[in-house]
């Protein structure tokens, strides 16, 4: 079986090629049973990950149907599985909170186009030079953040203002309201949480966290447990996709979004080029990278008509597609298809879903997210772990911009100190 090396440069679909080596019904079905699988754990998180980042869980799954769709239709990994990710809920949720959501649509599809540009540019292998340490450092922050992000929810709090989106003060708001702790809720997200790893170690071929949902739903349901749910919050949620609709812009918008585009594009690339390399590693198979970079950017303006959020390349959806035993991109365009079936079928359903549940299951995202051992391996090295705590500090207290800026900058600064001692010794 060729890897593709020889042909990674290319501005080439995945798709096109496996179609080119024909396809046949046995692709199909492989396909297709990969696909479900990977729509049935797409389908809670793609709504956990929306209502943690401030807008309402229908954003989540036409982020995950668009987004998904068009990053496997041209995308330059043969397994890679886009949608909306935990990693990018801090950004989101900041800008929902600054800008609103037009501002968001905006931000998304400046970002898509940037994303393109990166990629037609063939910037794409330059992105995979970021130092390992600043990758874990911020991954690290990130987690904290979306830890911190979810405590509200998973524990039913009511806060006497808005809640802060800085990491600080969110806590300080949080621990003030204390005394308003809902214990269904928290028994009710704890319960999900334990529920999703348990399943993972006893049935880590089950979809536990669909499961953890449903039995959360059924038992908050039953028993008219006094918890907040996604029909109290948001209404409920469409039974199909919206009506593409262009975001508005202005001069000065553009200007004041520009920076949260730019931590959106420099993430996106990041987060999607480490997935397909991840896929790379479990098939034997190399991707192209700036191919992967024109169809994020392409998917991102999609999704941002369509309503969306931002859309990156999934570690955890496109290893669990390669495990259920993908042969072509078709398996990630009939996740897609299968997440659009699932909302016009059961849209009724997700009023049920207790924001409780939703916020445990994003409890257990986080501390998968979090590289523990990595994180503490580069400790063992001053330098790396100087670079690793900048990075995971300034991430965790400002943002992710100057988390990265700050790690690569030390980074740099002991490659040019360690280059220039060797010169002199």
């Amino acid at each position: 079986m060729p890897d593709g090396a020889a042909k990674a440069h290319l501005y080439k679909p995945k798709l096109a090629s496996t179609l080119k080596e024909g396809y046949g019904l046995g692709d199909l079905r492989a396909d297709a049973m990969a696909g479900l699988t990977v729509a049935i754990l797409a389908l809670p998180l793609s709504m956990a990950i929306a209502v943690a980042s401030g807008v309402s869980p229908a954003q989540g799954l036409y982020t995950a149907i668009i987004g998904g769709f068009l990053v496997s239709a041209l995308g330059g990994s043969r397994f890679q599985i886009g949608g909306p990710a935990g990693a990018f809920i801090v950004l989101v949720s900041a800008t929902v909170a600054k800008f609103g959501l037009s501002g968001l649509a905006l931000t998304v599809m400046l970002s898509g186009l940037m994303l393109a540009l990166l990629g037609a540019l063939r910037l794409g292998r330059f992105i995979r030079y970021i130092p390992h340490p600043v990758t874990v450092g911020f991954t690290a922050g990130i987690a904290v953040t979306i830890l911190a992000s979810q405590i509200k929810d998973l524990a039913g709090l009511k806060l006497s203002g808005a809640e802060p989106g800085p990491v600080l003060p969110k806590i300080m708001a949080l621990a003030d309201a204390a005394g308003t702790l809902n214990p269904a809720a928290l028994a009710l997200g704890l319960g999900t949480a334990a529920v999703i790893l348990v399943m993972r170690r006893l049935r880590p071929t089950w979809p536990g966290m669909l499961v953890a949902v449903v039995a959360a739903t059924v038992v908050a349901t039953l028993i008219h447990m006094p918890v907040e749910t996604i029909g109290s919050r948001f209404g409920g949620i469409p039974s199909g996709l919206p009506a593409p609709k262009l975001p508005t812009v202005s001069l000065d918008l553009l200007v004041a979004i520009f920076p949260a585009a730019l931590s959106f594009t420099l993430l996106g690339g990041l987060e999607s080029l480490l997935s397909a390399k991840v896929a790379d590693g479990m098939t034997g198979r190399v991707h192209r990278s700036n191919m992967e970079l024109v169809a994020q950017g392409l998917a991102n303006v999609a999704s941002a008509i369509f309503g969306g959020i931002a859309v990156t390349g999934t570690i955890a959806r496109t290893a669990t597609n390669i495990r259920a035993g993908a042969h072509t991109p078709i398996a990630g365009m009939l996740h897609a298809a299968f997440l659009l079936a699932f909302m016009m079928l059961a849209a009724p359903l997700a009023s049920y879903v207790p924001l409780a549940a939703l916020a445990g299951l994003l409890v257990v995202v986080a501390w998968n997210m979090a590289e523990k051992e990595e994180f503490a391996s580069l400790l063992r090295n001053w330098r790396a772990a100087v670079v690793l705590l900048a990075t995971f500090g300034l991430t965790v207290v400002h943002d992710l911009m100057a988390g990265i800026a700050a790690g690569c900058g030390l980074a740099a600064i002991f490659w040019a100190a360690s280059k220039l001692h060797r010169k002199l010794t």
